[in-house]
């Protein structure tokens, strides 16, 4: 059933994607990122496809590294997804997601029969992925490698030649899935190809900095959260009111649930007792009692 609520600025774990050409800084700027949003080296992961290249910078503090090896299936990333999450981490960078494409497209290629109707067995694997990353309740960093070009840029008066990023290497329309996604060049400078909290939107190329994460943290922080809403149930004075905060947050019914039930109860069973109401057939003088009879 379809219910009109209104809107809610609710807090949230950020979704971000960094995309660039190699060298342009996506897991360094990842790693200060993540550093920004929780302020604790140990309470960052890195699952590291990229052959070990998250140790290069052990230097920043004692982060933790989930390589993998051979394995680059969507179930391998989701597997481990869900080992940095019983691991208590609280921030999670994929570095990067283009080998989980690729593994794809290359399992796509080598099946049999009708190319189109064999995507099929592809797409529902790639959405398992990605529903994984949105649901869970970890703030997640994702890099994506881009495809290269060079372009002559004048410099000094000479034509040089300078390398630049087109495309992600991940499913087209990729970066709709994110909250934002910013785009690295070769100067190591970001900019925001697309940003639904508008903190970067238009802005000039900048350096990420910790201070970025901590940007981003604070627009994550604004608003309400299950806690806050389960205090406003626990308040509902009557089974209407109750059911309508339940119904202005279905995207948490499986939270909320187990709380709703409780609270329907309890007022259940207050509207369920009996109305008692007595009155005394004497009054009362100080310490004299007087009866009064009824007729």
């Amino acid at each position: 059933m379809m219910n009109l609520r209104r809107t809610s600025k609710k807090q949230a774990k950020i979704k971000l994607a960094l995309q660039g050409c190699a060298g342009s800084g996506k897991t360094y700027s990842a790693l200060l990122l993540a550093y920004g949003l929780c302020g604790e080296w140990s309470k960052i992961a890195v699952i590291d496809s990229e052959n070990g290249s998250a140790d290069l910078y052990a230097h920043l503090g004692n982060y933790n590294v989930l390589p993998l090896q051979d394995s680059f299936t969507p179930e391998t990333y989701m597997e481990a997804i869900g080992i940095c999450e019983n691991a208590g981490m609280e921030v999670i960078i994929i570095d990067s997601i283009s080998q989980c494409w690729d593994n794809l497209l290359e399992y796509h290629a080598n099946l049999q029969g009708n190319s189109f109707t064999n995507w099929q067995k592809v797409t529902p694997r790639i959405n398992a992925f990605m529903h994984k990353i949105l649901q869970s309740d970890k703030h997640i960093i994702c890099t994506m490698r881009c495809k290269q070009d060079y372009v002559l840029n004048e410099k000094n008066g000479k034509m040089v030649p300078e390398k630049v990023g087109l495309k992600a290497v991940m499913r087209d329309g990729i970066d709709y899935e994110f909250t934002i996604v910013f785009d690295i060049n070769m100067k190591h400078q970001a900019i925001a190809s697309k940003d639904r909290t508008n903190l970067f939107m238009g802005k000039p190329d900048f350096t990420i900095t910790p201070t970025t994460g901590e940007i981003i943290l604070d627009w994550c922080n604004d608003g309400v959260n299950v806690d806050m809403i389960k205090q406003k149930i626990n308040a509902a004075r009557t089974i209407d009111e109750l059911t309508a905060i339940y119904h202005e947050y279905p995207e948490w019914y499986q939270q909320l649930t187990s709380d709703f039930m409780q609270k329907k109860m309890q007022l259940q069973e207050e509207q369920n007792k009996p109305n008692i109401n007595y009155n005394p057939n004497f009054i009362r003088y100080g310490n004299n009692v007087t009866t009064t009879c009824k007729n």
